[in-house]
């Protein structure tokens, strides 16, 4: 009973948080009830998603090496920087391309039906002497260097991918600390619920909601 409960009221924050605050319930509307119902089969599928990780990357897990966690943007899986990347680098380690592998194993076999981003995140302490302008560019390009590795190396396709960097500016810990700062270094690979927004009583899919070039000017 308490999963249920759990389950619908994420459904529920899901659904608004991702399809916008235009996104009313009315009793009784057939596009409103259908959307409730695809999201939650979504995330029953990014739940079963969720324990096949747990299970190949336990030992990760054990180790603090990566944390998974149904979160209001989808399925987020971390991974210690540190664990991926040198200091100030950009370039994957070798020992993270095992991690990675089993990573998009799942990506590729268990879930083709979702979209992947990837977020790029940093400690804040200033870029010295790496050659990079700010922590910006260090996150973006180390989001990028994650991208790359799974469309061209794990053969995921590039349509289901994007990338961003946060830099400095979206911690979780302190960075006052240095297991803070640690915990900052990171990156995520999150896995995106596909919700649309909802006009009238037809559904509208993403690219119908594009501004007409015209009225962009």
């Amino acid at each position: 009973m308490k999963n249920n409960f759990l389950k619908t009221a994420l459904v529920l924050f899901l659904t608004l948080n991702l399809t916008g605050c235009t996104f009313i319930f009315q009793k009784g509307r057939r596009s409103d009830a259908q959307k409730i119902e695809e999201l939650s089969a979504q995330l029953d599928e990014l739940s079963r998603s969720k324990s096949m990780l747990e299970q190949k990357l336990s030992q990760e897990i054990s180790d603090k090496q990566v944390k998974l966690q149904m979160m209001e943007k989808g399925l987020v899986i971390t991974v210690v920087g540190d664990l991926l990347f040198d200091s100030g680098k950009a370039k994957i380690r070798p020992e993270a391309y095992p991690l990675l592998d089993k990573v998009s194993a799942v990506l590729k076999d268990n879930m083709r039906q979702f979209n992947i981003g990837i977020e790029g995140h940093t400690d804040n302490v200033p870029i010295k002497r790496s050659g990079w302008k700010s922590n910006w560019e260090l996150s973006t390009a180390r989001a990028l260097s994650v991208l790359h590795y799974l469309a061209q190396d794990q053969g995921i396709s590039p349509e289901r991918l994007s990338a961003i960097g946060y830099g400095e500016y979206r911690p979780v810990a302190s960075n006052d600390s240095k297991s803070g700062r640690k915990q900052n270094r990171r990156v995520e690979i999150v896995i995106l619920p596909n919700v649309t927004k909802v006009k009238g009583d037809r559904t509208v899919q993403p690219e119908q909601l594009k501004e007409p070039e015209d009225n962009l000017k």
